[in-house]
């Protein structure tokens, strides 16, 4: 049986990158959390699991207290995750179990 493979919006896709180069320069904590809620929303809208996934961990970092490095570092998962060809859910379980790995060091 072959993964079923969803569509890609590269409209959508293009728009998400565009947040996502921005997420670095969000002035305040607020603003970023803001912006990442914005990117799950979008991503979950449009059938992007992987995006969607990573954007949750990222925004349970933030929760967390993770600051600096920590986020730069989910900031360039979610980047990978965007640009992903796949975004059907056996890409979301790669991307969850990548988050997993991280989060265990």
């Amino acid at each position: 049986m072959m993964a079923q493979r969803t569509k890609i919006d590269q409209q959508v896709q293009a728009e998400l990158i565009r947040r996502a180069t921005l997420l670095g320069v969000r002035p305040g904590l607020a603003a970023l959390a803001s912006e990442i809620d914005t990117i799950r929303r979008i991503a979950v809208q449009n059938g992007m699991l992987p995006v969607a996934s990573v954007a949750q961990v990222l925004e349970s970092a933030l929760a967390r207290g993770d600051q600096g490095p920590l986020i730069t570092g989910w900031i360039a998962l979610l980047r990978e995750a965007i640009g992903s060809e796949r975004q059907d859910r056996f890409a979301r379980e790669s991307y969850v179990a990548a988050c997993s790995v991280r989060l265990t060091g």
